[in-house]
């Protein structure tokens, strides 16, 4: 379909930043620095610095990330984690696939997990809690931590969508024992393909996390034990590491687009808006995503496609739901009404202010409004 507005404008991102990234491939390529080399070292370095953590590791993508920090604690059957329903299955499946009980909140109003209810949710198998910071914006950590340290449980962050973001000015992943980033391509942080890192303070956990990606090899040709393939390329890690030095540009861009979609859409009474960008002062928000909400949401998505306007809905059927996963016996109405009513907007610093202005614009028509 030709799009006037594309969620995510990967040919413009392209055509932005070609000039300057394909020297920095070039330069990777023909000196044969493909992998585990500097530029991986480099990118390593400065990511950590960017999110304010001692050590990052990167990793093929963030799920292997989930993984081998699941087989770094040893995670296995009796151990319970707790997060939520309302993420992509990736968030859970390393540590269930090794045996892991999952135990699942329900969310709040900002998409987050409710934090009120993890008292009455974690036990002495508590082994992990997973606090997602969905759509850039970070969950209330200080209430995640007291939860944890009741019962002795680690807090491992998934910030797969959170790079950049923050909670009473600590950078989200800053938080636990440890962190997961995604820059998969529609991400804050996007490869040319699928990468992650993990980041953490603990230098022994960093250490450990280094051999398990690279098959359990701590040198040349010692072994410390069973490991993985799991390597960040060296390639992926150079695109990266020169997008990163863009990313505070592109996060600005971000948050005036989201004050941009909230001065024309905050005066529809049938539809939900995000916080804006200065609204709460606890939380700097990225705005991985631009999430409304509405009754007659599947009416509005096809109403937009038919304006030539992609969204997205993630996801339409929470994990809980899912009849593959055996999570049914969960009740989360919170969750399951949100899956019916959420529906994301394009958001992304390619998007042009004309292009917020018509999707805007449409979802007036859409609610009998102005259309402004």
């Amino acid at each position: 379909m030709d799009w006037r507005v594309k969620f995510v404008d990967y040919p413009q991102q392209w055509r932005r930043q070609r000039d300057e990234l394909l020297p920095v491939i070039e330069d990777t390529i023909a000196r044969g620095d493909l992998m585990l080399r500097q530029q991986l070292h480099d990118f390593e370095d400065n990511l950590a610095r960017f999110v304010g953590s001692v050590r990052a590791v990167g990793v093929s993508n963030c799920t292997d990330g989930l993984r081998l920090l699941a087989h770094a604690l040893d995670i296995g059957p009796g151990d319970e984690v707790v997060t939520v329903a309302h993420t992509f299955v990736a968030t859970l499946s390393p540590f269930v696939l090794r045996g892991a009980k999952p135990v699942l909140a329900d969310i709040g109003g900002d998409h987050l997990m409710d934090t009120e209810q993890l008292g009455e949710l974690v036990t002495e198998r508590t082994r992990v809690i997973i606090p997602v910071h969905l759509n850039g914006r970070t969950v209330d950590m200080h209430a995640v931590q007291k939860a944890a340290d009741e019962v002795g449980a680690v807090v491992l962050e998934d910030a797969a969508q959170a790079l950049g973001a923050a909670f009473e000015r600590r950078t989200a992943g800053t938080f636990g024992l440890a962190s997961t980033y995604s820059f998969y391509p529609a991400k804050m942080l996007g490869a040319l393909g699928d990468a992650g890192a993990v980041l953490t303070d603990d230098v022994a956990l960093a250490d450990r996390l280094l051999a398990l990606r690279d098959h359990g090899r701590v040198g040349k040709s010692d072994l410390d034990g069973w490991g993985y393939n799991c390597r960040l390329d060296n390639l992926q890690a150079a695109i990266l590491d020169w997008r990163l030095r863009q990313l505070p540009e592109w996060i600005q861009r971000r948050r005036s687009l989201a004050a941009r979609y909230d001065e024309m859409l905050r005066d529809l009474p049938d539809l939900q808006i995000p916080v804006g960008p200065d609204a709460d002062q606890r939380r700097f928000d990225v705005y991985q995503n631009y999430p409304v909400t509405a009754d007659r949401r599947d009416a509005l998505a096809e109403h937009l496609r038919d304006d030539g306007i992609e969204t997205l809905i993630s996801w339409p059927v929470p994990l809980h739901r899912q009849p593959g996963l055996g999570l049914d016996h969960w009740q989360l109405p919170h969750t399951e009404r949100l899956c019916r009513r959420v529906l994301s907007l394009p958001m992304n610093p390619e998007l042009e202010d004309w292009q917020v202005e018509y999707v805007a614009g449409s979802i007036h028509r859409f609610f009998g409004g102005s259309g402004r």
